[in-house]
């Protein structure tokens, strides 16, 4: 399945914090999503690498996405290697995006910056036709690079290159988080486990709180906030134009 938006987070849950509204907004549109976990986000302080991938399918419902896939790899200890970037290689001749949307490039986690440079550089890798790579069934792939590789703003603040209206899509975004009850504020989560720094009511708010910020700054209710690397143009002034419809 080619994917017209590939959405890659080191952690099940980063992308529905940071990008899930885009991503839902832009499968209104008629475009094909996905999105690809790195890690199963095993070493987090709450819930189990089997609980996460549980709550990643519930989100991935909610999201309503062509696909998602987790690549497996070692939570807070994969490494900007050729082994590792061939995983990611893999995945993106597999889906053929024409963007991707992906982790900061330095962040409070060093997994974020670790994983925002390992698929920007792997998306550049991707598109070298003597790097070689086989799909799931052992063939070769295609040599492919997304047109686009843009960063997503996730606890640090960053000024956004651009960011996207999310508004008609705000409340499923939530639930979308929310299905993460091991991570974040929950009263149906019953473990007794210790609270973490994203586990509390304020952490949530804050979230809701930059959204409406950058929301603020095109004048609607909330937006996502992205940065790119690559120079942005645009081929008519009407793309300034925010419309109502």
């Amino acid at each position: 399945m080619q994917l017209d938006i590939l959405a890659i987070g080191v952690h099940p849950d980063d992308v529905e914090l940071c990008a899930s509204g885009t991503l839902m907004m832009e499968k209104l549109r008629g475009k094909k999503v996905g999105v690809v976990d790195l890690t199963r986000g095993e070493l987090g302080t709450r819930g189990t690498a089997e609980l996460r991938l549980k709550e990643a399918a519930r989100a991935a419902a909610i999201l309503d996405l062509d696909v998602r896939e987790n690549l497996g790899m070692a939570d807070g200890f994969f490494k900007i290697d050729e082994e590792h970037q061939r995983k990611v290689i893999r995945a993106l001749r597999k889906y053929r995006p024409e963007i991707v949307l992906t982790n900061p490039l330095e962040d409070r986690h060093p997994d974020h910056g670790r994983a925002g440079k390992l698929v920007a550089e792997s998306c550049f890798l991707s598109g070298l036709r003597k790097v070689e790579t086989l799909d799931d069934e052992g063939k070769p792939q295609a040599h492919w690079r997304p047109k686009y590789v843009f960063h997503f703003v996730q606890d640090r603040y960053y000024t956004p290159s651009f960011v996207y209206d999310i508004s008609p899509v705000m409340e499923r975004k939530i639930e979308a988080i929310k299905a993460y009850s091991s991570q974040f504020f929950s009263t149906e989560y019953k473990e007794d486990e210790p609270q973490t720094y994203i586990s509390t009511p304020e952490f949530l708010n804050a979230i809701i709180g930059r959204l409406q910020m950058y929301g603020k700054m095109i004048g609607v209710p909330y937006a996502e906030g992205f940065i790119s690397e690559k120079m942005l143009g645009v081929a008519s002034m009407d793309a300034f134009v925010r419309r109502d419809t």
